[in-house]
């Protein structure tokens, strides 16, 4: 590296070769087909590959060097040549803390290392246009200094002998541990949800380091024996399985929280994370009054994320805060629980009013609750303020949470505010803190007519709708006809997901009016999802029902569904376009998006999300 008039100057000489000392000999040598030729630390996925090399490669290795001047170390390592490029075709570089530049920087880094080329920065200009932007989010006194972020699993516990009294602790209690360091800002941690995916026998640690993405692991054992407990853990780095620590315990049932407790801590000080004095409170806060009322807690998160046993986890919640009234994170769960029931069966309007109760209580009990206020988010979307859900999420993400599930919960309520950019950039920050998270931006993708991206991030329940409707947005109708007739030959146990791709799917077949019958059976229904409605008043107007179409919108609008971007641009509106009744109604959209990309602004999200103020 040297100093020139126009700038620095880097020269890399790792293609040169020796001349011989015989001027008179020529020497020919080429190397050979198909061999990579460059600094493998610093080389894009599609040049592993040896697909043709773009711009979007140079900014590949531009993303690592910066990663490793901020960090002092390469962005993806491995204990040989082919480990570091296994990593870099697969795996994902640490997230670097330190500062709100150092996060801004961190997330310029993880777009120009993006995988696919087209998910950089479109031009070297681009990216150091958001370069030159973190410069403004740090005093020009203070040397900010850039810290790697830990990052844990907790792996289910293995049973090594069956017991029905004991083994719901094998998920429960490795879950409850999960929860319990969630929202560190020294650390970040995996969910349960992905957690499930490797478990089983004893992990492939180099496989769990790429696929989970992370740097530590918590593995452990359960048996029980004469009427005791012997849980048996290990705490290792990945890949390499180094031994951090490995502890036996024998307790009782009745003391497994102790248990989890001190794990926790002992995770906590080994790792050496440092907390600040209201995380040292949360930790000691949440604390079971009883045996029982834990008990109670950890068999309800065994079925959790279960739709078809909801009810019987609401039960065990109830069963729990019985017990142990004070105890906010099993009133948080059972709030989630009333709301599901609520949206896809039971009493609507009662299990609302339930769903804002219990999660009320948990932040009252415990105001710095992580999964409160994501599951209080969302009740809020529900209940037509998304935009006060949005200004609490940003104010907890702007003091250095890097919890990606209040990320996700961003992604969910600024696209409930028009603020499309903003949702997308809030997946992103999601995905950088945890690669397997699951968002709500499909949603985001149709709203922007990204119907490729659509295709890209959609999952499991949106098969059935929305995945399908992009394909037809992009002409693909025969495609997402025999998708969604093959969805719905399975067996489904949430009608109002059926009906969405029933409606569909006889929109697609010509069959129009049994697809207007099957919207206003979901039109009819006594959940109101605003959402849910836009997606069938474009429907209803693609359909040719006009006034129908805009009594819809007018809902959706009253329920605080802001969608002015999209009501602006979305081509199945167009049949509304020049009627006076839509036009005002896109005045009210573009009024209230103004005043929630308002509130965005004040509430810092422009810097927090690294969008632009527009």
């Amino acid at each position: 590296m040297f100093l020139t008039e126009n700038g620095v100057k880097i020269i890399d000489f790792g293609l040169a070769c020796l001349a011989r000392a015989d001027p008179t000999v020529t020497q020919t040598q080429l190397t050979t087909p198909g061999m990579l030729v460059g600094s493998p630390n610093y080389m894009s996925p599609e040049h592993l590959l040896g697909h043709a090399l773009t711009p979007a490669s140079d900014l590949f290795a531009a993303g690592a060097i910066i990663f490793e001047m901020l960090s002092k170390r390469r962005a993806f390592t491995g204990r040989s040549v082919l480990e570091a490029l296994h990593a870099i075709q697969y795996g994902q570089p640490p997230t670097l803390s330190g500062s709100p530049a150092i996060a801004a920087v961190d997330r310029v880094i993880h777009r120009a290392l993006a995988k696919e080329p087209q998910e950089r920065y479109p031009s070297a200009d681009a990216m150091a246009q958001d370069l030159r932007a973190t410069l403004l989010l740090e005093d020009s006194d203070v040397t900010p200094c850039a810290r790697i972020m830990t990052r844990l699993i907790v792996l289910p516990f293995r049973v090594l002998r069956p017991d029905p009294e004991t083994d719901f602790l094998a998920i429960s209690l490795p879950d409850a541990i999960t929860s319990s360091l969630s929202g560190l800002e020294s650390l970040i941690v995996r969910s349960s949800l992905a957690a499930a995916r490797f478990a089983g026998e004893a992990p492939d640690l180099k496989t769990l380091a790429v696929e989970a993405d992370v740097d530590v692991v918590l593995t452990g054992t359960l048996l029980t024996s004469a009427g005791q407990l012997r849980v048996s853990t290990q705490l290792m780095e990945t890949p390499s399985g180094a031994l951090i620590w490995s502890k036996t315990s024998h307790v009782a049932l009745r003391d497994i929280f102790q248990l989890q407790d001190d794990l926790v801590n002992r995770i906590v000080e080994s790792l050496s994370l440092p907390l600040t004095a209201r995380e040292h409170r949360r930790l000691k806060h949440d604390v079971p009054a009883s045996p029982t009322a834990y008990e109670y807690y950890l068999r309800g998160n065994i079925l959790y994320h279960d739709w078809g046993k909801m009810s019987v986890a609401r039960d065990l919640y109830l069963r729990c805060v019985e017990e142990d009234p004070q105890y906010a994170p099993a009133w948080a769960r059972l709030g989630r629980c009333h709301r599901l029931i609520a949206k896809w069966s039971g009493e609507p309007e009662e299990d609302l009013v339930r769903a804002k109760n219990a999660l009320e209580r948990a932040l009252q009990l415990s105001p710095d609750l992580p999964v409160a206020h994501h599951l209080y988010a969302q009740l809020e979307a529900d209940f037509g303020r998304a935009q006060e859900a949005m200004v609490r999420l940003l104010g907890r993400a702007g003091v250095g949470s890097n919890d990606p599930e209040l990320f996700a919960g961003l992604t969910h309520v600024c696209r409930y505010c028009g603020l499309l950019e903003a949702s997308r950039a809030a997946h992103e920050q999601a995905r950088r803190l945890d690669p397997q998270i699951r968002t709500s931006v499909a949603h985001t993708h149709f709203m922007l007519g990204d119907y490729r991206n659509v295709l890209n991030t959609s999952s499991g329940g949106d098969s059935l709708y929305i995945h399908p409707l992009a394909l037809s947005q992009l002409g693909r109708e025969r495609e997402s006809v025999e998708l969604l007739r093959e969805r719905l030959q399975e067996e489904l146990a949430l009608p109002l997901i059926r009906l969405n791709g029933i409606s569909l799917l006889a929109l697609l077949e010509g069959r129009l009016e049994d697809s207007v019958q099957e919207a206003e059976h979901y039109i009819r229904s006594s959940y109101r999802d605003p959402e849910g409605l836009y997606y069938f008043a474009r429907q209803l107007a693609y359909l040719g029902k006009h006034a129908r179409a805009l009594a819809v919108l007018n809902e959706v609008a009253e329920l605080g569904y802001v969608c002015y971007p999209t009501m602006a641009r979305d081509p199945w509106l167009d049949p509304l376009r020049g009627n006076p009744e839509f036009t005002l109604k896109l005045r009210a959209a573009e009024t209230a998006h103004r005043e929630a990309l308002q509130a965005f602004l004040a509430a810092d999200g422009g810097r927090i999300l690294g969008v632009p103020p527009a």
